[in-house]
């Protein structure tokens, strides 16, 4: 019983880092747009396209079926390309108009229109804490804001942060009903497939070519921030609670800043601090609380 007892808990430990490493790595992806010289799209293109490839492979090592049966799946997989496409670009464009704090600050704030949306798609009670938690997020997103003015970049970043934290509570939506019928690693190699289908028609209308260092990089941020940091990510799932990974996933924006500030010499102002501790703080305190 005790063995027993202290193999879990390795486990968990285990868990815990490989989530952290995750999340590490997602945070890491937002420097990508400093550092590659290719519009947003582009580099959404090449994230996806790379990170399928390498999940195929890992599938086909693993002898994961690829067959999809129920033709509802691949239509809703579909979708769920589209929509990753589009939460992607807009997550580059908003640090690429901004900065790597607005632009994971921004993303930060999903949970904001998971709280409404979810009653709709699932026909649950929407709970008072969950309206209380997106007010919170609502707050911190206007402390963030440095003037309302559509000429600043930073408020076209802090737009394009939040269509890319709409998108990305859809696509939650969307997998949480996928995961009832189908292994999480498919549904990744096909999302991202269908995502690189999607923008595909975009690279015609780009004209930048990119250079041997840009493809390295987007190699680096398709195999290991996204194909590899996935893959840690869903391992966790089976030794931890989702209140656990839920409240480390906020860590994502903290990380991805505290990297810019090493990597990038970005120093965050005080607004963008301010509103990232509200949005994060309620994100953190919410999802404790869920599991009371």
């Amino acid at each position: 019983m005790i063995e027993e007892t202290m193999v879990t808990c390795r486990k968990k430990s285990r868990s815990i880092l490989l989530v952290n490493a995750s999340v590490l790595l997602f945070g890491a992806a937002g420097l990508f747009v400093k550092w590659i010289l290719l519009p947003a799209i582009a580099i959404t293109f090449g994230r996806v396209f790379l990170s399928a490839v390498t999940l195929f492979i890992f599938c086909s090592a693993q002898k994961q079926p690829l067959r999809i049966k129920e033709r509802g799946a691949i239509a809703a997989l579909f979708m769920a390309g589209a929509v990753l496409a589009l939460h992607w670009s807009m997550f580059f464009l908003s640090i690429e108009l901004s900065t790597v704090a607005i632009g994971t600050i921004t993303f930060s704030a999903f949970p904001l229109f998971i709280t409404f949306l979810e009653p709709v798609f699932f026909k649950e009670r929407l709970l008072i804490r969950n309206i209380a938690a997106a007010l919170f997020i609502m707050a911190g997103v206007i402390i963030t804001i440095p003037q309302f003015s559509f000429e600043n970049q930073a408020v076209l970043g802090i737009a394009a942060g939040m269509s890319s934290s709409l998108a990305y509570a859809a696509l939650t939506l969307i997998n949480r009903r996928l995961a009832k019928s189908q292994p999480s690693a498919l549904i990744a190699f096909y999302e991202q497939a269908f995502a690189a289908v999607t923008l595909l028609p975009c690279l015609f209308y780009i004209k930048t070519q990119p250079s041997p260092q840009d493809i390295a990089l987007l190699a680096l941020l398709g195999v290991v921030m996204t194909a590899l940091a996935h893959t840690l990510f869903i391992s966790t799932l089976k030794h931890l609670t989702a209140r656990t990974v839920g409240v480390i996933s906020s860590l994502e924006a903290v990380y991805g800043i505290a990297l810019a500030l090493v990597l990038l010499g970005e120093i965050p102002s005080l607004r963008e601090i301010a509103g990232g501790a509200v949005i994060i703080g309620a994100v953190i305190i919410n999802q404790l609380a869920a599991s009371d």
